[in-house]
């Protein structure tokens, strides 16, 4: 059977960690791993790019890895892990899983003493077991036992929503600082990831000290993991574990572009320094000889700002949600950055939920709500009948609501619309929860898949092609399903989701609430090239959840999105004008 996208990527990111452990050099272990993150950032299903033979157009996949997708596609194995596995157990790169556990430790546990897995290393670290290992001791024990209960309270990556309000939290209150100059951010937060490993912040000061005795003393920290100087590392009791570097403001620049990444990123910036005669670290760049030895005694280039580190290898600055090496290099190089869109340019929400469903306010609320934060027009978009479990809306309810809709358009007007939609569910059978004559008196359409998520591609993606065609239908709402660390998004066979969105004129959401994040940025980055509108909706079911839209213009960010691609950036008219040519 035929591995899907993500199998392919996590088998090729379990390879790099047994090359690793193996010790095997580090480019050979860099080129499975980073073939495994441009995998797994596809918005294209890998069959589909087979069979057009163009699989080493794919960044990071050149003929030989191109080779072994091709086997794991049509046979559904590898033969080069099964045999890699015969020397390294596969179990055991669960092991570099530990804080404080490398590839040279794991190596060490499993050729000394036969571990090979998390659950007998636990046993032996308890047992006194590792202490008498070159290079261990009985604290070095304690830390491997105390890194293993760690590892049972955090089971994976942290979602974006819940790592940058504690990583926001943290800054905020070290800024306060007298000593504390600047702060900022950094790592796979910075860039907008919609799950993170471990939290990256860093403050410029001249007097760390302070700032550091604050960190590791906040009420929030489970364990201290470092404290030093100018680095130090806790775990909150939550499992998160926040990295805190303090640095001179000289070279704030180099710092807080190293620390943001991506690692794709930085070495393709790393060799543009070489070819102008420097190496370039978190510090500084440093002048080079012909043979690429960095010149001790010439002068260092500092950088304060980012501005200033790519100005030195001749690129503008580059976005930070853009840097996964991904094409950025290219379009800086050839000047067709885009602009990005920003959270100002975003005038309406387009999905939202009221006490009619499974909302907590009631339109008026919400529209009101929205005001407060500068939208100029809304659509009420509650459940329908479906979704009995959200109090789904009747024909007869959905109709009663619009009076009220129009009560408050009229009250709130003439700056302020309130338009009337529905969130329609796909019914597990293709069908649409309301019949044409219903939708053709709302305003306004968005078309979802709730229920039945686990049917086969085929299946699911007709299901979604028919709302799709449907020319009442204006939105699909977060297009995939998923739920962050929850749920995996639904088996869809997204070329045919992507044809029918252009063909007939569909947006597709961008769902920002953090649990979602659906569309995905790769996704939303094929949709804008294919000319697909793209929308950014909170799914507010309450005034607190229209906060959420910063997470969806991230993702929107990530995936090279402009102001120009996001229906709810236009003016109400524009608006209007379009949901009405829609053959509506």
């Amino acid at each position: 059977m035929a591995l899907t996208n993500r199998e392919i990527a996590d088998l090729f990111e379990t390879v790099a960690d047994m090359l690793q452990i193996k010790g095997e050099v580090i480019h050979r272990v860099l080129a499975y791993r980073n073939a495994g993150a441009a995998i797994r950032d596809l918005p294209r299903d890998l069959r589909a790019i087979a069979a057009e033979g163009t699989l080493t157009e794919i960044p990071n996949i050149g003929d030989t890895l191109a080779a072994k997708i091709t086997e794991m596609l049509e046979t559904g194995q590898l033969q080069f892990y099964e045999k890699l596995a015969k020397e390294v157990p596969p179990s055991l790169v669960q092991v570099l899983r530990i804080n404080g556990v490398g590839p040279k430790k794991a190596k060490l546990f499993w050729q000394e003493l036969g571990i090979t897995d998390v659950t007998a290393l636990e046993a032996a670290a308890r047992a006194g077991k590792l202490r008498d290992l070159s290079g261990m001791g009985a604290k070095s024990e304690q830390k491997i036992i105390e890194g293993i209960e760690s590892l049972n309270r955090y089971t994976g990556r942290t979602a974006l929503g819940v790592a940058l309000p504690a990583a926001q939290a943290i800054l905020n209150h070290l800024m306060k600082l007298p000593e504390a100059v600047e702060g900022a951010i950094a790592g796979s937060i910075r860039r907008g990831r919609p799950t993170i490993g471990d939290v990256d912040l860093l403050i410029a000061s001249d007097n760390a000290g302070p700032i550091m005795d604050a960190f590791v003393g906040m009420e929030m920290v489970a364990r201290v993991l470092g404290h030093g100087p100018t680095k130090s590392s806790v775990e909150l009791h939550n499992g998160l574990q926040i990295d805190l570097r303090v640095l001179e403001k000289a070279r704030w620049g180099t710092a807080l572009n190293y620390f943001t990444g991506s690692q794709a990123h930085n070495i393709r910036i790393r060799e543009l320094a070489l070819k102008k005669g420097l190496s370039l670290n978190e510090h500084a760049f440093s002048p080079v000889d012909e043979s690429g030895t960095i010149i001790e005694d010439a002068p260092k280039i500092l950088c304060a700002t980012e501005d200033e580190v790519y100005a030195t290898v001749g690129l503008p600055w580059i976005a930070p949600e853009l840097r996964e090496d991904a094409g950025e290099i290219e379009a800086a190089q050839e000047g067709r950055l885009p602009r990005l869109i920003e959270i100002s340019d975003i005038c309406s929400d387009l999905h939202m939920h009221t006490t009619w469903s499974d909302g907590t306010l009631s339109i008026r609320q919400m529209a009101e709500a929205a005001k407060a934060r500068g939208k100029q027009y809304i659509v009420i978009t509650d459940h329908s009948q479906y979704s009995a479990i959200a109090n789904g809306l009747s024909v007869e309810r959905i109709l009663q609501q619009q009076a009220e809709v129009r009560q408050v358009d009229q009250e709130m007007g003439p700056d302020f619309r309130v338009f009337h939609g529905v969130e329609m569910d796909i019914r597990s059978d293709g069908t649409l929860d309301y019949p044409d004559e219903v939708l053709a008196q709302l305003d306004f359409v968005v078309a979802s898949l709730h229920f039945s998520l686990r049917q086969e591609r085929a299946v699911i993606t007709r299901r979604l092609l028919n709302a799709i065609e449907n020319p009442h239908v204006d939105l699909i709402g977060h297009p995939r399903g998923q739920l962050i660390n929850e749920r995996e998004p639904a088996d869809l066979d997204m070329d045919a989701v992507f044809e029918a969105a252009r063909k007939h004129g569909t947006a597709l959401e961008i769902n920002a609430n953090p649990a979602r994040l659906d569309l995905e940025a790769q996704y939303a980055r094929r949709a804008v090239e294919l000319g697909i509108p793209i929308c950014i909706d909170t799914d507010a079911h309450s005034a607190e959840d229209m906060d959420k839209l910063p997470f969806g213009i991230l993702t929107a960010r990530r995936g090279w999105v402009t102001a120009e691609s996001v229906i709810n950036t236009w003016p109400v008219e524009q608006f209007i004008a379009w949901t009405q040519n829609r053959g509506r």
